[in-house]
Parts: C-alpha cells; structure tokens; sequence
C-alpha cells in the first residue's frame, strides 16, 4: 500500500511541478505585456495635448451649435438695453456685438457691466462714421459661423428665434429670416421694389418673394466678407443712400449661390418697439423717400452686376403647435 501511495504521489509531484512552471511563465509574459502597454500608454504631456483637443473640438461644435448677435443702433440707447437683455438669454447665443453708430458718444458698456454678470459676452463697437454698412463689417470678435442680425427696434422671441436658427441650419447658404421683400419688373424694363402688396406678374392667385431683409435674420458670416469685396459702386449707393445694405446682400448672395437669396419663416412672437423708445429717433422706413430710394438701389444694382441675380420663391416655413399661438386660441 505504501508503493501504491507512492506511487500516487508521483503524479501529484510532477504535475505541482509543470504548474508552477506553467505559472512562472503566465508572470513573465505578463510582465512582458504590461510593460509594452506602458510604454504606449501617454505621458502627462500627451495627457494635456488630450485634454486641449478635446476643448478644441467642444469649442469646434459650439461655433457650430450657436451664433452670434449684431446689432447696430443710434440714439436708442434705452432699446438697447431692453433688447440685450432679452437677447443674452436665448440659447445658443454665443456671443453679441453692437455696432455703436453714436460718433463721439461713449456706448452704454460700463452701464452694462455693472448690471452683471451676464450670460453671453457683449462686445460694443464704436465707429467713427455713422454708416448703414458698419453692420456688415466681418469684426475680428467673431467665431460662429451663423449671425443673427436683427434691428435695433426689433424684438423676437427666443422660439422665433430657436425655429429659425434649426431652419438656417438645412439652408446655411442662404438668409433664413422673418421679413420677406420682392422685386417686381415692369412694361418699361425698369424694377419696382415692395411687399405682398405688388403682384408678381405671371403668379396668379399665389404669391412670392425674391429678397429676405436681413434686419431680422440669420446668414453666414462668410458673406460679412464677401460684402466687403464687392465692387466699389455697391459701398457707394449705400452710402450715397444710406439705405439698401439688405438688398445689396441679396444681391450678392443670390449671385453667388445662383439659388434664391433667402427662405422666409412666418414668425408667431414678433414685434417693433421703435415708439417706446425715448431717443426720437424714427426709422429709415418713415422717409418719404424710403421706398423710391430702394426701387432706385434695385435698378442701380442690377446695373452693378450686369443683370438681375434675384429670383423668386414661394417657400414659407411655419412651426406647427407654438405655445404663443396655442394660448391665442380659447377651447
């Protein structure tokens, strides 16, 4: 029986053995393989070279996600403030910049500084000309790549807006905006300039536009660049006028696209504030001359460019279920 348990424990001994081996092996190699990990893994450089891309990128869809404010007024400074305030809560605001046409008069800034903090920057810009196309200077403070330009009397909702801005996003080429215009030709060759009120010719029942102001809209601000190399002549009739600055970027945009300038979205919550402000300042549009001077900018136009870029759409974007319009109505 001892041999017989002798025997029984050769086996065990020599197995015990090969394990041993076997597992002094599995340590080694794994030894070996944690070390050719560490040697892969980053160190704390490449650990913050990480960390900075990633902020890169997060800022990256941030331009991408949000846009940037403009606004240029003149003797409304009490609108201004009323309307910076409404306008730094919408989301995905990033930033805003007020183009300060007041010559010689410091902007409202320290004012709203110490009424901060705020949730957006605001940047004010003062200029040295009072000039209708100080607005669509391409400014340095600028990174998003969508602008929402609106009037320095206007006031939109931020469900407006919100719409509007997702709207931009499937047509970022072209002015996505609230306020439609058109341009109409006559017998005689020569352009009239309106609303709805003019009837396109060959229309019928329906309607259309061919511009979209830009008082009340978003655009690329690639296109802030692109106004500043047209020809001479354009800078000159918005000076000359100072006036038609909207249509001159209708102009452009239609004739680099080759598409219509704009999408019209019906706005629900908008508004004009230009009697509550205490400035005395009226707008452009109160000039008896308003509307000639802009017929007159569309035929000047055409003349600039060589022929007529705009075209015409009848593409009108609504949001359907708007809480505003559902608390209109009384079930």
């Amino acid at each position: 029986s001892s041999r017989c348990c002798h025997i029984c424990k050769l086996p065990g001994r020599a197995l015990g053995t090969r394990v041993l081996r076997l597992s002094l092996v599995a340590v080694l190699l794994l030894l070996l393989v944690a070390g050719a990990l560490t040697t892969l893994l980053p160190n704390n450089k490449d650990d913050k070279m990480l960390s900075w891309r990633r902020e890169v990128k997060a800022q990256g869809q941030s331009a991408l996600a949000s846009f940037t404010l403009i606004m240029q007024t003149y003797n409304r400074s009490d609108l201004l403030l009323r309307l910076l305030n409404h306008y730094q809560a919408v989301p995905q605001l990033h930033k805003a910049i007020v183009v300060w046409n007041n010559v010689g008069e410091k902007p409202p800034e320290d004012l709203w500084n110490s009424l901060g903090p705020h949730p957006v920057p605001v940047i004010f810009k003062p200029q040295t000309t009072n000039r209708m196309r100080n607005r669509l200077q391409a400014f340095p403070e600028l990174e998003t790549q969508a602008v929402l330009m609106v009037d320095d009397d206007m006031l939109i909702s931020a469900q407006d807006l919100a719409f509007a801005f997702s709207v931009w996003q499937q047509f970022p080429d072209q002015i996505v905006g609230f306020v439609p215009r058109k341009h109409v030709s006559t017998a005689s060759g020569v352009y009239s300039y309106g609303g709805f009120e003019l009837q396109t010719p060959g229309v019928g029942d329906g309607d259309q536009y061919s511009m979209v102001l830009i008082g009340a809209s978003f655009f690329s601000s690639k296109y802030l660049e692109l106004f500043q190399r047209q020809p001479a002549a354009v800078h000159a009739l918005v000076d000359d006028t100072q006036n038609c600055d909207d249509i001159a970027m209708n102009f452009l945009i239609a004739k680099h696209t080759g598409k219509t300038s704009g999408v019209f979205v019906k706005p629900v919550n908008m508004g004009n504030l230009e009697k509550e402000t205490s400035g005395g300042h009226s707008g452009m549009w109160h000039r008896a001359e308003h509307f000639l001077q802009r017929s007159y900018c569309v035929n000047k136009l055409v003349s600039v460019y060589g022929g007529m870029p705009l075209k015409y759409s009848n593409l009108m974007i609504a949001q359907f279920g708007f809480p505003y319009a559902n608390h209109k109505s009384k079930l």
